[in-house]
């Protein structure tokens, strides 16, 4: 998925701060996390159960004057469940105050699934990254490039040509379309670098490469707060991973990238994470996710030095527990990230078999 959740579950030990303790706001209420900051938080029916979404207090120049509400970032699926919860928070958690305009992070269906829904009923433009939307558009639209065939030729082309498999991954041709079943017909473009002034205060926006296409991170400097998304999870690591419409890409690299980047922020930074609680650590968070794929990258190195490997030979060596199939698709998705950051790198090369499946080995030194 895009999304959700990564089957490896990378549990961090380091020293991270949770100043909230285990408070969790209940479904259907908030949490205040910072002045003008609301948390949601919304069950998913995924083996990551929930999703974390914010309310920002703010204010913008309406026809008639300044008109006070909320901005929201992030949307939830597109569900009865998801939509009950907002109708809750309608009801009781925006003082009766209207929402004015929905950011979304990212293009993932936990994210944007409902972003029509809740512009159509507030009448409020859609802010998104450019990449991002007309991704989710071309998904939404179940186009050739997000297709079940297009898929099924990918995964068996590296080792998981499984019946039962490929059967899960032609019945998943509706997924996307699912749960993100209609888009705004228009939208305000975020680009890295850009400002918003959302209640009065600056957000930064600042883009992320890996796990999304142009994935949208917002940082506030007045209040040393940073609405992550995707991109730094506390207890889990983000899903890297290569699809089937990009099948040489390099995720990895640019994830990697992407999060050194966040290293200008300050260490105390309170970073509100998309899945996981509120915490500080940013920088030890950042530390622990390199060294969790550098050690992958190790384990790859050496499998792929003892004989030719495909991504199907890699997943059981990176995620040591039994997979399902919709966990396996995001597991051979991480398996071909780091196969291919060392393949770009000219320290693996790539090589079509005599079965039709792509196998990985170390390159000849030149």
């Amino acid at each position: 998925m895009l999304t959700q959740s990564h089957p490896a579950m990378h549990r961090s030990t380091a020293p991270l701060h949770y100043p909230l303790g285990d408070q969790l706001p209940p479904a259907g209420h908030t949490l205040d996390v910072a002045p003008g900051v609301k948390w949601v938080r919304m069950p998913l029916p995924f083996a990551l159960d929930h999703i974390n979404l914010w309310l920002l207090r703010d204010r913008i120049e309406g026809a008639h004057g300044p008109v006070e509400g909320w901005t929201v970032v992030d949307c939830c699926i597109a569900s009865d469940a998801a939509r009950g919860h907002w109708e809750h928070l309608f009801a009781y958690a925006l003082d009766g105050l209207p929402i004015l305009r929905v950011v979304v992070t990212h293009m993932h269906p936990d994210h944007i699934g409902l972003a029509d829904w809740l512009c159509q009923r507030w009448n409020a433009r859609l802010w998104i990254s450019a990449t991002d939307y007309y991704t989710a558009v071309v998904a939404s639209q179940g186009t050739p490039a997000f297709s079940s065939e297009t898929a099924t030729d990918f995964y068996a082309a590296h080792g998981l040509n499984d019946a039962p498999f490929l059967d899960h991954v032609r019945a998943r041709g509706s997924y996307y379309p699912t749960l993100v079943p209609s888009l705004p017909r228009q939208f305000q473009r975020l680009l890295d670098g850009d400002v918003l002034r959302i209640g009065g205060r600056a957000w930064h926006c600042s883009a992320g490469h890996g796990h999304a296409p142009e994935h949208m991170a917002l940082h506030c400097p007045e209040l040393d707060v940073l609405i992550s998304g995707d991109m730094v999870l506390p207890r889990i690591s983000t899903n890297v991973s290569v699809y089937a419409s990009e099948p040489e890409a390099d995720p990895l690299t640019l994830f990697l990238a992407s999060l050194d980047r966040l290293r200008t922020l300050p260490q105390d930074t309170l970073v509100l994470p998309s899945h996981g609680k509120p915490f500080q650590g940013l920088h030890a968070r950042i530390e622990q996710l390199h060294a969790h794929h550098a050690q992958h990258l190790a384990t790859v190195r050496d499998a792929c030095a003892q004989q030719p490997r495909s991504a199907r030979d890699i997943m059981p060596l990176l995620f040591q527990r039994p997979l399902d199939a919709h966990q396996t698709t995001f597991a051979i998705g991480e398996a071909l990230a780091h196969l291919h950051a060392l393949w770009h790198r000219g320290e693996l090369r790539r090589q079509v078999e005599s079965d039709g499946v792509f196998r990985f080995s170390t390159a000849p030194q030149a």
